[in-house]
């Protein structure tokens, strides 16, 4: 919730940042590119790291420098030191954010993630459905630094909780030492990939400087497999990496995500380029999204271990798929309802994936993986989005990188994501078809008490 709210009260702050601080567009675009770069090529590095010291010592150290960061920002006197300290932001939220799945998968059996899982999805929504309205009061009667305020009281509640869990140990009789190499490998390719895709909407995806980016990503990306393989402590495990349901987990998301916030951003400028409508009545419009998306996660963990994952998952990409293709065909004559009832499929849908997929990533996941997974799942959660966007703006870019004039429907864009969440489909049928259970004895307990077992230590 912490990390969901500073995104979006975020965006409500930009304005009034670039006012105050004389700042240009460009460096406005890095406040939000900065973090975004920063969180998500380190997140699979910092799992790693809860995984080796402790997922507990790393949502601590974690949630303690974010808000410290945001303190930061709230006291910069130039947009040079918001930039760099949302950059350090971000390095703290890569740090908290797998350590909060991994402590799930700690203290619950795997046959018992659906609902605690479907808590965090469903407080994921409250608070980014909340955001852009709480932002919007702060900024209004406060100014922006008010919004970098409020994760200071909420940073601590959540340091004090930390400090109050009890979780097993982290076993030391096989800790492995981080491979500096290939964690140096994968947060570049990361890293080049996230900020060549930040970049599309504004140079298109023929422009020089984004056709570099991917070809460097790719090399960069083949260099770490390399690496990966001849490694005897790979960043990312054997484990972990050869697991399907893992693998199709995380790649389900990726794609779902990406046709989610594509629409999202599709729609954004339809209703206020081409309907004419403005931001607070726009929120209103996809409100529905946000509800569905609420009431849509505690529904979903509750069909999980009747249905299992395979099952649930096929649903939720179908109601995905339906939904951006029902926000293709409305046009300026189409009542608010069907866009309504649009976006409330759309939200449900992606509640329903997104419980049923992080349920699988993070039970299937062994115990003392549980951070790099954890890791790997945030990952394809930061690079889902800027994808869709990305490709939203492909058809909004001409060839010179002008904005199109505003398009009298969203059809043909959303049809293409409605098609990237297609992809979800034939993945969601290499899930599981039912509920599993490690060997039968898979309970919090023993969760904690064979990794100390396997580490040859007395629990």
């Amino acid at each position: 919730m912490l990390v969901a709210l500073d995104g979006t009260v975020l965006l409500m702050a930009q304005p009034s940042l670039r006012r105050d601080l004389g700042a240009s567009l460009t460096q406005i675009q890095w406040t939000s590119t900065g973090y975004l770069v920063a969180v998500a090529s380190l997140l699979v590095v910092a799992g790693r790291l809860g995984d080796r010291y402790g997922h507990a010592r790393l949502l601590f150290t974690g949630v303690l420098g974010f808000g410290a960061s945001s303190a930061g920002i709230a006291l910069a006197p130039s947009i040079g030191w918001v930039i760099a300290l949302r950059v350090a932001q971000g390095v703290f939220g890569a740090l908290l954010q797998p350590a909060t799945l991994a402590m799930l998968r700690m203290a619950y059996p795997a046959d018992r993630l659906g609902r605690p899982v479907a808590i965090r999805t469903g407080a994921i929504g409250v608070a980014a459905g909340a955001g852009p309205v709480l932002g919007g009061v702060l900024v209004a009667h406060l100014g922006w630094r008010a919004v970098f305020w409020i994760n200071v009281p909420l940073a601590l509640v959540v340091a004090a909780l930390t400090l109050a869990a009890r979780l097993p140990a982290p076993g030391r009789g096989r800790a492995q030492r981080l491979d500096l190499s290939g964690a140096a490998l994968l947060t570049a390719a990361l890293a080049v990939l996230v900020h060549s895709l930040t970049r599309v909407p504004a140079a298109g995806w023929a422009a020089p400087s984004t056709l570099l980016g991917l070809l460097v990503t790719g090399c960069l990306a083949a260099l770490f497999v390399r690496h990966e393989r001849r490694a005897s402590n790979p960043v990312v495990p054997q484990a972990v990496a050869r697991s399907l349901p893992v693998t199709a987990s995380m790649t389900i998301l990726l794609f779902t995500s990406a046709a989610l916030f594509g629409a999202l951003f599709t729609a954004t400028f339809y209703l206020q380029d081409v309907l004419r409508l403005d931001a607070p009545t726009s929120g209103v419009r996809v409100l529905p999204l946000t509800v569905l998306m609420v009431v849509g996660a505690p529904l979903a963990g509750a069909a999980l271990p009747r249905y299992g994952p395979r099952r649930t998952a096929s649903a939720g990409s179908v109601l995905v798929v339906l939904g951006v293709a029902a926000l293709s065909r409305l046009g300026p004559a189409t009542p608010w309802q069907a866009m309504g009832a649009a976006f409330a499929v759309l939200g449900a849908g992606f509640a329903t994936v997104m419980v049923t997929a992080t349920g699988t990533v993070v039970g299937d996941a062994p115990p003392g993986y549980a951070g790099v997974v954890g890791g790997l799942k945030q990952t394809a959660m930061n690079i889902g989005p800027t994808l869709g966007i990305a490709v939203a703006a492909a058809t909004r870019t001409s060839a010179d990188g002008a904005s199109a004039p505003p398009a009298p429907s969203m059809g043909p864009t959303l049809v293409i994501l409605a098609a990237v969440a297609a992809i979800g489909l034939p993945l969601a049928m290499l899930l599981p078809a039912g509920t599993h259970r490690r060997g039968g004895r898979d309970t919090a307990e023993t969760a904690g008490t064979d990794e100390h077992q396997r580490e040859g230590e007395t629990p």
